[in-house]
């Protein structure tokens, strides 16, 4: 192997991939929020036991889990414009399509979640008088919040990284950024090295935080 590894370039464009990692951190947060949120109502909706609201909350769930999170990008920037005549941007539409596939991720861990909460705790919280919205906000999501935290901030590591695919649509995140960079200077293994390196100095610190919370919920738990 005659390759002569050059870094100057990297060096010379770290502020541009530092822009694109500002950028995906943003989508990321943006998916975040539609994942966090969907996947707690949805997981309500498939609890409610009522066919009206628990077919197509399978059939959401179901697509999103079963079928390839670059396949669901592509539809929702090339198809669902088409079908709709609404045309959006590479950004707000790469975030839909991350926070609706973490959704249906989310709603399968808040469900476990939900349905391991003790009897008890509903029993008492309707012995205080407390109406369903009431129960769902003081006694329903903190704890299922609590105990599904391991997987959602899994969940939202895998979305970090999977914002990857976004590049492909023209979105110039740090993927993009990193691919414009190789091929301006020909550098593709300095480049691509760097942009890996980037994702795991973000995603190893979280993921580590990951393990840290998932002990210390089990011991909060066995108590």
């Amino acid at each position: 192997m005659n390759y002569g590894f050059d870094w100057f370039y990297v060096e010379k464009s770290l502020p541009q991939l530092l822009d694109g990692l500002v950028l995906t951190i943003k989508l990321t947060v943006w998916a975040n929020v539609i994942g966090l949120t969907l996947g707690f109502i949805i997981a309500l909706g498939m609890l409610s036991g009522r066919r009206i609201f628990t077919v197509p909350l399978t059939i959401f769930i179901e697509f999103f889990r079963c079928t390839p999170a670059l396949v669901q990008l592509i539809w929702f920037y090339f198809c669902l414009p088409m079908l709709l005549n609404v045309w959006w941007s590479g950004e707000l539409t790469g975030t839909l399509a991350l926070g609706f596939n973490l959704a249906a991720f989310n709603a399968e861990a808040y469900r476990a979640s939900i349905q391991a909460i003790p009897s008890a705790h509903r029993d008492a919280s309707v012995a205080l008088g407390l109406n369903s919205w009431q129960r769902i906000l003081y006694v329903v999501f903190p704890q299922s919040a609590l105990m599904a935290a391991p997987v959602l901030m899994t969940n939202a590591i895998g979305i970090f990284q999977q914002s990857a695919l976004l590049a492909l649509i023209s979105v110039e995140e740090l993927m993009y950024q990193g691919k414009s960079i190789s091929t301006q200077y020909f550098r593709p293994i300095e480049t691509f090295t760097a942009v890996a390196i980037i994702y795991f100095m973000v995603s190893f610190p979280f993921s580590q935080i990951v393990s840290v919370i998932e002990k210390k919920t089990q011991r909060l738990l066995a108590n």
